[in-house]
């Protein structure tokens, strides 16, 4: 906690991007999280514009990055499949086109729309090398690949993934078994 000596046990499933979201936050500003009290590692930022910015970004890594994405991947259909990986290019590139050249979505510091991107930079990469898609690739989206690099490096962040090894594993798994194997 940020205030106090006990631990937080985070109960999830370790290849969950949305458990990842969570201790990533925790990692940043323990269970009360609420900026106004703890201003050391704001989550969002101070400005009501810029916050109420964040979570529309927020909310469209979620509706339109991670339902696209995901759906580009696990689903059988192949004229839905094309679909999806059009819907998620086209999510993608306005994220290229808004993380601009910032080291983080909010400027210098790892804030809420990041964490709300981690899908992107960690299992998106993975999911795409299993069904052998090219949904993010550093050539389509130089800006936002650079941004995934930083963060994933982030020590907090770095802390907070699941090895790769077994949630690949896992994904390998789940896609050979909806699919058979590559």
């Amino acid at each position: 906690m940020a205030s106090s000596q006990e631990e937080v046990t985070l109960l999830g499933a370790t290849g969950s991007p949305f458990v990842c979201r969570v201790h990533i936050a925790l990692k940043l500003k323990g269970v009360e999280y609420i900026d106004e009290t703890w201003k050391n590692n704001p989550i969002l930022p101070s400005d009501p514009y810029q916050r109420a910015l964040a979570r529309f970004w927020s909310k469209f890594i979620d509706d339109k990055v991670f339902g696209a994405a995901w759906k580009s991947v696990f689903t059988a259909d192949e004229k839905e499949r094309e679909k999806n990986v059009e819907e998620a290019i086209e999510a993608l590139q306005f994220l290229e086109n808004e993380i601009k050249d910032k080291k983080f979505f909010g400027g210098e510091e790892i804030g809420l729309v990041d964490i709300a991107a981690v899908y992107i930079a960690f299992w998106v990469p993975m999911v795409q090398e299993i069904a052998g898609l090219e949904l993010f690739t550093s050539e389509k989206f130089p800006k936002l690949h650079n941004w995934s690099q930083e963060f994933l490096n982030h020590p907090i962040v770095k802390e907070s993934l699941p090895p790769r090894d077994p949630v690949f594993s896992f994904f390998k798994g789940l896609y050979e078994s909806l699919f058979g194997s590559k």
